[in-house]
C-alpha cells in the first residue's frame, strides 16, 4: 500500500501470524509503512498465551479490548509480578523487561511497539505459521 491507501487497513488487508494465538499487525513498516509504532490485535484462545519473552529495542504496551486474563511483568528488580487484567486494562512493558500473558478467558489484546520493528521477530520463532491477507475469518 502506498499514499492515502496505507491511512486505512483492516484486519482482512494484513497477513495473520498464528501460534496457538493469532497477531495482525494493523500498523507496521510492513503493513502501511508506519515507523515510529507497530500497532497490532491479538487474539488468546481460551487455554492458550505466549511465553515470557521481552521486546527488543522498543517499549511494548498491551490493552486488554476484551475478556479476562493473568499478566506476568518483571518489576525493577527482576522479579515476576502476576496480576489479572481484564478488559480496559493496559499493561506497559518496557524496552528489555520479560513478560508473559497466560490466558483466563481473554480473547482480543491491543498490542503496540515503540518504535516498529520488533514485530519482525515474530515471524521467525518456532510454530509461526503466515497466513495470508483475507484467509481468515473477521475476529
Amino acid at each position: 500500500m502506498t499514499g492515502a491507501d496505507n491511512r486505512f487497513v483492516s484486519p482482512r488487508d494484513v497477513e495473520t501470524l498464528s501460534f496457538e494465538w493469532g497477531t495482525k499487525w494493523l500498523s507496521s513498516p510492513r503493513s502501511n509503512g508506519a515507523q515510529r509504532v507497530a500497532v497490532g490485535i491479538s487474539v488468546l484462545e481460551p487455554g492458550r498465551g505466549h511465553l515470557r519473552h521481552n521486546p527488543p529495542g522498543s517499549d511494548e504496551t498491551v490493552y486488554v479490548l476484551s475478556g479476562v486474563g493473568r499478566q506476568v511483568v518483571e518489576d525493577e528488580t527482576g522479579q515476576p509480578t502476576y496480576r489479572e487484567v481484564v478488559a480496559g486494562d493496559v499493561d506497559h512493558v518496557p524496552e528489555g523487561v520479560f513478560h508473559a500473558s497466560e490466558n483466563v478467558g481473554w480473547e482480543r489484546l491491543l498490542v503496540t511497539y515503540a518504535p516498529a520493528g520488533p514485530e519482525e521477530v515474530l515471524r521467525d520463532l518456532p510454530g509461526c505459521t503466515i497466513i495470508p491477507p483475507a484467509s481468515t475469518p473477521e475476529r
